[in-house]
């Protein structure tokens, strides 16, 4: 797992590029949460900010392996974006203090089920995972698509020549660094490919510098800003069902990440890394936050830079905290048009797909059953992607499960590796080989 190291100027820079890929991300949560709750322009200003400054923090506590916590892997945390419509649920029909109860009691869950949950590793063969990786990156290329369309798929002026010439604009220059260059510019193709997109969106009077003329310089995060935490049984019981979801997805970008590390994930490191994320989620509540995961986005970038140490994720954590304290600076990753940012995603995401075929050709694809366990995963996993509202007849609970996609294929994949035993044989004889390999 040891990688060649970088300078702190070019981890930086790598840490601003890993920032970049997942912020829109980050900050859809607070403002469709803020919104739902009709919060005032002040209310929805701490919001963002604190969400940024934890997105930081929870990433230092996934960073930092130590006996406790810590899966030590160059990830981000940013928020659960399952968690939105429970916590707006929450948030209207109880209080938001109630809302802020649940995401700590979820968090004390995920901890005192941490170890039990790590022991699932054994029901995760390269038939499983590889499908499992395969599926994250598929289904976020539909957010890439839409992206590029300009956000907001209802509107007028979605997929407009304007927002696809930025789109593929973005898309041809990152494409052109990682065919042509070599060394350090490859390795921030993505960086740069954001900047040049908006610049040229800038030329063509479509940034405005609005929103960091309107931001301030400082804003300082506070413990309970919206009140006590009250705890309620069925919200609690509501966000440990989405911490169970947070935490099946949470899986897959272990192993994704380990996979293109060349790591043989262990239980100890899935444990350490859900109690990490369990510990992201007591702190978001305590600072009336949010309930923190592992992000899938970076993972495709960690494959396009080549770079995989933790050191430029450690400069993106360091940038985070500061962006929550210094809104102005926060703003001015807002500018970048949203068109721009799909071009970048589209890269970065369909990279994870092709880094999961990649783990798929290790299984022995003569057998016939290992074929069913894919396909049938994937199509499930994609199906419930495009159409969410798919099992909206099931109790609400049920639903909160099945309407993610890639939770739907790894309990697919799981289910029918049990049942099949697809290649069981010749899928220990490979984990054995790829653990020699690394060793």
């Amino acid at each position: 797992m040891a990688q060649k190291e970088v300078s702190q100027q070019k981890a930086a820079v790598l840490g601003l590029q890993h920032l970049l890929a997942m912020y829109s991300g980050a900050v859809a949560v607070p403002l469709l949460i803020g919104s739902a709750l009709k919060f005032n322009a002040e209310q929805m200003t701490y919001l963002v900010s604190i969400d940024i400054f934890m997105c930081g923090l929870a990433t230092l506590l996934q960073l930092v392996r130590n006996k406790y916590f810590g899966i030590g892997f160059p990830v981000i945390l940013g928020c659960a974006i399952q968690a939105v419509a429970p916590l707006q649920m929450i948030g209207q029909k109880f209080s938001i203090n109630d809302m802020y109860g649940a995401i700590i009691v979820a968090g004390i869950f995920v901890i005192l089920i941490s170890g039990l949950f790590a022991k699932i590793k054994k029901f995760f063969p390269p038939v499983v995972t590889g499908t499992l990786i395969t599926t994250i990156g598929l289904t976020l290329i539909p957010v890439a698509i839409q992206n590029m369309g300009g956000g907001d798929a209802t509107a007028k002026n979605f997929g407009s020549g304007q927002n696809l010439f930025l789109a593929f604009c973005t898309m041809f220059i990152i494409l052109a660094l990682e065919i042509w260059t070599k060394g350090f510019l490859h390795s921030i193709s993505v960086l740069i490919g954001l900047i040049a997109g908006t610049i040229i969106a800038s030329l063509m009077g479509l940034v405005s510098f609005q929103p960091v003329i309107d931001a301030s310089w400082f804003h300082l995060s506070q413990l309970f800003y919206f009140g006590i935490p009250k705890f309620e049984w069925s919200s609690s019981l509501t966000m440990i069902i989405i911490a169970l979801v947070s935490m099946i997805e949470s899986t897959g970008v272990f192993f994704a990440t380990g996979d293109l590390l060349g790591h043989n994930i262990t239980e100890d490191d899935l444990k350490k890394g859900y109690r990490a994320e369990g510990l992201a989620q007591i702190f978001g509540g305590l600072f009336n936050a949010f309930p923190y995961t592992t992000f899938s986005q970076n993972v495709g970038l960690l494959q396009l830079s080549g770079i995989k140490t933790k050191r430029p994720i450690y400069w993106a954590a360091g940038l985070l905290m500061a962006m929550g304290l210094l809104p102005k600076i926060g703003a001015l990753v807002t500018i970048i048009p949203t068109p721009v940012l799909g071009g970048a995603m589209l890269v970065m995401f369909t990279m994870i797909a092709v880094q999961g075929i990649k783990t798929l050709t290790k299984v022995d694809l003569s057998d016939n059953n290992n074929i069913l366990i894919i396909a049938i995963s994937v199509g499930l996993g994609l199906g419930v992607t495009i159409y969410p509202q798919f099992f909206k007849n099931l109790p609400a609970t049920v639903q909160l499960f099945l309407s993610n996609g890639i939770v739907i294929t790894s309990l697919s994949a799981t289910i029918l590796n049990l049942l099949l035993k697809g290649g069981e044989k010749r899928q220990h004889t490979t984990t054995k080989t790829q653990t020699a390999n690394i060793s």
